[in-house]
């Protein structure tokens, strides 16, 4: 198969970092400037479309033409801007991504840093003019005196400037031809490029949006800030009470302690205390403005598209190593839970822009805002949403891959997992932790073991899940470790087989097998070539995970310790991370899970109903109401899956109008 590679530069009045691609593409004064191309390894060509010059016919046909792969670094862009700019969906199928290829080999996503992190030469990296080019030619400028009060820069208004932005276009093109060399022994496997073309035409699909409701919650949550912000004013004195540093300084002052920070649990501690009731009051509102922020409703203002959808949610493969989703623009997969008991009439209410009744009945009005963040989302007219989340789905895979009989047997049962787990660490009969029974209380220490201790975590893991704001002592915290380690040896006896069989590989050069008692196994082997070195992690599914330039060294405790290239969640840099069994064991079971959960939306799509987005291990559906059937979705959920055989999934979900989480 042929390949044609393809880089865009484009302008567009709408930021697409606030308000995402398709928002951006659908602009009216949005424009495609520079088209360069390259057809296999061949020299790159950059058509000038902003002075005139057009896409060859050629490449007009081939754009279209299966026998050709068209290539790009984010193809979501390059495919949705070259559709917008043809007049014509482009056939998504007949694209992959070098993004999606960096992310699949455990490179970082951008062509800058992946061409940095696989050692490309400077002549083949991505230039580092372009973002102030991208800042001159791509999106509006402020109108001077100097510029001629233009509103954007074209290329007539600095041709030197122009000519470097084409060689910069052009780069990019030999750059991601460079990373596709590169990792040429690294394929994206067919079935990843299906589920990332899904993905694409789940993110076109976009979800419905109520903007009355978005528009109400906007203006409410401003509002309340105002009276707010006004009332601390009132109080402190201060000029500025939502500066940390004004309010520590006052808080400090009229407390006598010394107080440096007010985060949320600073205040929540202070609140505890025993303070003047201004004080207290102060603190009230600290907390209260923090959740009178309405950015994501701002996020929905700013990317709903023409038609009242919000569309690209989801970044595919955005978890790098495990494959899974990442939350893009309003971050779906980061929203407040929903406890009010009367949603619609707070909704109602929102829509109204009816502060004194929300205040009346709801008590909090940042609060009720923030719970109702949810029900932005909504199901196309005549439609009705389905959600459906599979059950406990780590839990299941952690038990099925060790073994933990006791485990797989409530899970094919009652799935009362916190209190079987408790029944197992305490010796307690099952019926007898019940509501109303003392033993009950147990169920909250099985509860966070089962939550926080899966992965070789230990007392400072229970700490982090909540376990002393659930009144538990921390003396009684290694208590809990040892006993749900013991109630699960198969599992502990799981992590060390992963870090074993990783170091050997590694070491030894030879492959290593984890069995799975219910059939299948984890393979573990060093992939030590010239140009990509790597721990590799072969699923059951048969999709892999890498671990660049793994190696062994003598941790702090002179222990053998495992580590190898990735980029660090904290510092966004490419660094050598340290990890361990437990950590390894996490990654296999979250991808193990995606796996299942992207099996899921295959065939819900395949049944004909459509997924508009999906959140960890759940997915919502938009459908016509009249066809919507629970029952139906579980049934395909949950249906066995050839790789995982043994493996006890369930479901649960409901049927709205509107998302929310139950």
């Amino acid at each position: 198969m042929r390949r044609l590679h393809i880089d865009l530069e484009t302008f567009s009045g709408v930021p697409i970092a606030d308000a995402g691609l398709y928002r951006y593409v659908e602009s009216p004064d949005f424009e495609i400037l520079l088209f360069s191309y390259a057809y296999d390894d061949g020299e790159v060509v950059c058509v000038d479309l902003a002075q005139g010059e057009s896409i060859p016919m050629r490449v007009l046909i081939d754009l279209v033409n299966p026998n050709f792969v068209k290539v790009a670094h984010n193809a979501s862009f390059e495919w949705r801007c070259l559709s917008k700019h043809l007049g014509r969906q482009l056939p998504a199928n007949q694209w992959c991504c070098s993004m999606l290829h960096c992310l699949y080999a455990g490179y970082p996503a951008s062509l800058d840093a992946a061409g940095a992190a696989l050692g490309l030469p400077e002549d083949k990296r991505k230039l580092h003019t372009g973002k102030a080019l991208i800042r001159y030619f791509c999106v509006p400028c402020k109108p001077t005196k100097s510029n001629g009060l233009r509103t954007r820069n074209r290329p007539s208004d600095d041709p030197a400037r122009w000519e470097l932005f084409k060689e910069y276009n052009r780069q990019d093109v030999a750059t991601e031809m460079a990373i596709e060399e590169k990792l040429q022994r690294i394929p994206v496997p067919e079935q990843v490029r299906r589920e990332w073309v899904t993905d694409l035409m789940i993110n076109t699909r976009g979800v419905a949006v109520d903007m009355d409701f978005v528009r109400g919650a906007i203006d409410l949550g401003e509002r309340v800030r105002n009276e707010l912000t006004q009332e601390a004013i009132e109080i402190s004195g201060l000029n500025n009470p939502n500066s940390v540093k004004q309010l520590a300084d006052w808080l400090s002052m009229e407390t006598g302690d010394d107080i440096q920070t007010v985060r949320k649990s600073d205040v929540e501690s202070m609140l505890r205390g025993d303070n003047p009731d201004h004080v207290n009051r102060m603190l009230e509102i600290r907390q209260e403005l923090g959740k009178t922020s309405t950015k994501k409703y701002d996020k929905i203002r700013d990317a709903v598209c023409d038609d009242g959808r919000v569309r690209g949610l989801l970044q595919f493969y955005g978890a790098n190593r495990t494959g899974r989703w990442a939350g893009r623009l309003v971050q779906v997969q980061n929203l407040p839970r929903t406890y009010l008991k009367q949603i619609d009439p707070a909704r109602r209410y929102v829509r109204e822009h009816n502060l004194d009744a929300l205040h009346v009945l709801y008590g909090s009005v940042p609060d009720t805002l923030s719970q109702l963040i949810r029900t932005a989302f909504v199901a196309s007219q005549g439609n009705v949403l389905i959600d459906a989340d599979f059950s406990a789905i780590e839990a299941r895979v952690i038990s099925w891959l060790a073994g933990e009989e006791w485990r797989l047997q409530v899970f094919r049962t009652h799935g009362k997992i916190y209190e079987a787990s408790a029944s197992q660490m305490f010796g307690v009969p099952l019926d007898k932790i019940v509501k109303g029974n003392p033993e009950y209380a147990l169920r909250a220490k099985g509860k966070v073991a089962e939550l926080a201790l899966g992965y070789q975590g230990g007392a400072n893991a229970l700490i982090k899940m909540g376990a002393l704001e659930m009144g538990i002592a921390e003396d009684d915290l290694p208590d809990i470790v040892s006993r749900w380690r013991e109630s699960n040896s198969r599992i502990v006896k799981l992590w060390c087989s992963v870090e074993r069989a990783a170091m050997t590989a590694i070491e030894s050069g030879r492959e290593q097998r984890v069995s799975i008692d219910a059939g299948g196994c984890l393979i573990f082997r060093r992939c030590a070539e010239k140009e990509h070195d790597a721990l590799v992690v072969t699923l059951p599914s048969g999709r892999e995970l890498f671990y660049t330039s793994p190696d062994i060294t003598r941790n702090r405790w002179d222990k053998p310790s495992l580590s190898y290239l990735g980029m660090d969640q904290n510092t966004k840099k490419w660094k050598r991370i340290e990890t361990y069994g437990g950590k390894l064991v996490e990654n296999i079971v979250q991808a193990i899970a995606r796996d299942c959960l992207s099996g899921a939306i295959e065939k819900l799509e395949a049944a004909g109903l459509a997924v508009v987005f999906h959140v960890h291990d759940e997915v919502v559906i938009d459908c016509p109401k009249d066809s919507a059937s629970l029952d139906d979705v579980i049934a395909l959920m949950t249906q066995p899956i050839s790789w995982a055989p043994g493996l006890p999934l369930n479901a649960d979900g409901w049927i709205g109008n509107y998302f929310k989480k139950d």
